[in-house]
């Protein structure tokens, strides 16, 4: 028996696959505030890859439906740390304009970049904070607090629009950037789960807007139909990978407050560099 040209065997290991990285992704989005859009991001690309989805719009739909699962991940994630009072509410104030109006042009770039936009974008920052988190040193600072007026607000724009482009909740460039300016790795964690709260909803939406003229263009494809998907939105992959990440964020969050600030930092940037590198391999081999 076959359903949307799979068959049900390999319907149920991309079940399983899915919750299982579902489970996975929310525990990742409590620890490193990072919205879980890392991992599930290139997990989906294997997914959508047997499911047949075409190439052009495999890595877009693998964006879209990442921002969506991370909504309720990072929402849990961000009352998680709050209660914690590890979320440094100035720096949300400031940011949260920009990063909006950089989520919407985004969205407006996914509806016409090329397929390898969104890897090199990717590739480019997890490489750049591997390196950063795995051998960086104290000395190795922009300042010694985040800057005030117009460059903190280039920042929010900048971390929204390659968020989007990544289909990450903004952890990584939060991350980065207030720990180059001296903040520590735990309440740079924390405060990057709020964003992530900013960045993946109007994200999300502006993924299915963006998406739209794919289901028209590739009808054939089960898998960008409605009610298969929305856009550059997976409604499958959403509704499997959601509930098991709800689940697993606050455990996350208590390991991230156990972790020490030099092992988080070096378990992140291990991570960064491992996903980065699946998408070399499928820039030079395209696939």
């Amino acid at each position: 028996m076959m359903i949307a040209g799979l068959d049900i065997k390999e319907l149920v290991e991309l079940a399983l696959l899915l919750i299982a990285v579902g489970a996975l992704s929310g525990f990742l989005a409590g620890v490193f505030g990072i919205g879980g859009g890392a991992i599930l991001v290139p997990v989906f690309y294997e997914c959508f890859r047997i499911a047949g989805v075409p190439l052009e719009v495999r890595m877009p739909l693998c964006v879209g439906t990442s921002l969506a699962v991370i909504i309720p991940t990072s929402i849990r994630s961000f009352q998680a740390h709050y209660k914690r009072g590890a979320v440094d509410m100035s720096i949300l104030r400031v940011w949260w304009l920009p990063i909006v109006v950089g989520v919407v042009a985004g969205s407006v770039v996914a509806r016409y970049a090329p397929e390898r936009l969104f890897k090199i974008v990717f590739v480019a920052v997890a490489y750049s904070a591997s390196a950063r988190l795995i051998f960086g040193r104290e000395s190795w600072k922009l300042g010694d607090d985040l800057p005030k007026g117009p460059l903190m607000r280039v920042y929010g724009f900048c971390v929204g629009i390659l968020s989007t482009l990544m289909g990450i909740g903004g952890g990584l460039f939060s991350n980065l950037l207030m720990t180059f300016y001296g903040r520590p790795i735990h309440q740079a964690v924390a405060t990057s789960s709020a964003l992530a709260v900013l960045i993946s909803i109007p994200g999300a939406l502006g993924y299915v807007y963006a998406g739209w003229p794919a289901a028209a263009t590739y009808p054939s494809v089960v898998a960008l139909q409605i009610p298969f998907a929305l856009g550059y939105v997976s409604l499958i992959g959403a509704v499997l990978v959601m509930p098991m990440s709800l689940v697993t964020a606050p455990l996350g969050v208590r390991a991230a407050h156990a972790m020490s600030k030099r092992t988080l930092e070096v378990a992140f940037g291990c991570y960064l560099f491992i996903v980065g590198s699946r998408f070399v391999m499928s820039l030079v081999g395209g696939q």
